[in-house]
């Protein structure tokens, strides 16, 4: 896909994998959609940087997890820009919980972490559905975690709903073709503030560092690294929808 004068959202975008995206499309010629559902500082930040780069966005504030609020977004990018090309579905929401601590989760964590991480998705893919297929040559790209692959991470929560999104993809991708595929990433460790907070400190450093110093590429995910990926799957992969790819530098294989 060529980018420019095309038209992206990106959801929680204001930091992190999202932002990182966000400035790659915008280096591309794509228009974007800033979203975020609290940090608004940080998301005028990620603004001004991409409008640095050339670029030109509007932010938009908006809760994934309701319905009404992802129809909103689409409806003020449509408003705006009158197409929607590309669909990044970045927000997620996690609690930190060792797995074996069962009873530090309740239904309530899972119905919030479900609702922003899996019905969040879904209902920005029903949103833009029109948009994108008329676009005729659309992308969605999710944004998993090696969780949902691994049955790890921050929580049993936070893993289930990742692999729900996985396989969730594969679903929209069979009844978004063929205007639009459907494809999903799946990072590993990212550096960055939003886990070394999660995790604690200490926690977070040894983990970046058995990571570097065992997996086969000695590394761990980056904001960028991530976002690399995401473009490949909305610049390129002409052919292919209904997959996820893991970004882990070889943590499987351990």
């Amino acid at each position: 896909m060529n980018l420019q004068d095309t038209v992206s959202i990106v959801t929680g975008s204001s930091s992190g994998v999202g932002a990182a995206t966000a400035r790659m499309l915008v280096q591309k010629g794509s228009r974007v959609v800033i979203n975020f559902s609290r940090s608004v500082d940080a998301a005028q930040k990620v603004a001004e940087e991409c409008e640095s780069l050339g670029g030109e966005v509007m932010l938009c504030q908006a809760d994934v997890s309701l319905d009404a609020d992802c129809r909103r977004m689409v409806d003020v990018a449509m408003t705006k820009w009158g197409r929607l090309d590309v669909l990044v579905n970045n927000a997620g929401t996690t609690k930190f919980v060792q797995h074996p601590d069962l009873d530090g989760l309740t239904s309530e964590d899972f119905q919030h972490i479900y609702g922003v991480n899996v019905v969040g998705p879904f209902q920005m893919v029903r949103a833009a559905s029109d948009a994108l297929k008329a676009s005729g040559n659309a992308a969605i790209v999710n944004v998993a975690s090696i969780a949902g692959v691994k049955g790890v991470g921050s929580s049993i929560a936070y893993a289930a709903s990742k692999g729900a999104l996985i396989t969730m993809g594969k679903s929209l991708a069979r009844v978004m073709g063929p205007e639009v595929r459907v494809n999903t990433v799946c990072p590993g460790f990212i550096t960055g503030d939003w886990l070394a907070e999660g995790m604690g400190k200490e926690t977070y450093e040894a983990s970046k560092a058995f990571l570097e110093s065992k997996t086969p590429l000695q590394a761990t995910c980056t904001p960028e690294t991530v976002a690399e990926s995401i473009m490949h799957f909305v610049e390129g992969h002409s052919v292919v929808t209904g997959q996820h790819i893991v970004l882990d530098a070889g943590h499987l294989l351990l």
